[in-house]
């Protein structure tokens, strides 16, 4: 799903998938945890988490405070999941590829 995401390659962060582009990581993927972390603007995370309590919650500590939010994964469905994936990739994206995609509609 992540490497349809213009720009996007896959590689290992700390023995996790990690997706980034331009050498800026905005997803990572928990597979024995069933949970990812998206790397959302402050605001993005809070509305997120306030909508979806059981999905979207920060990360603890400092990595939270700067949007890097946990999904977990069963307490959430694919179209909600590409919504706030998309919301991550256009964060560190540059500005030249985000035309070359249209947002996905919210889950």
């Amino acid at each position: 799903m992540a490497l349809d995401m213009p720009g996007t390659v896959e590689k290992d962060h700390f023995g996790k998938a990690a997706f980034s582009v331009k050498r800026k990581i905005y997803l990572t993927v928990w597979d024995a945890e069933q949970r990812a972390v998206l790397k959302l603007t402050p605001a993005q995370q809070a509305q997120l988490a306030e909508e979806h309590p059981d999905a979207f919650a920060p990360v603890p500590q400092k990595l939270g405070k700067h949007g890097w939010t946990s999904v977990f994964l069963p307490h959430t469905n694919e179209r909600l999941f590409r919504f706030a994936m998309d919301l991550a990739w256009r964060n560190v994206a540059p500005k030249w590829l985000l035309p070359t995609r249209a947002l996905p509609p919210k889950g």
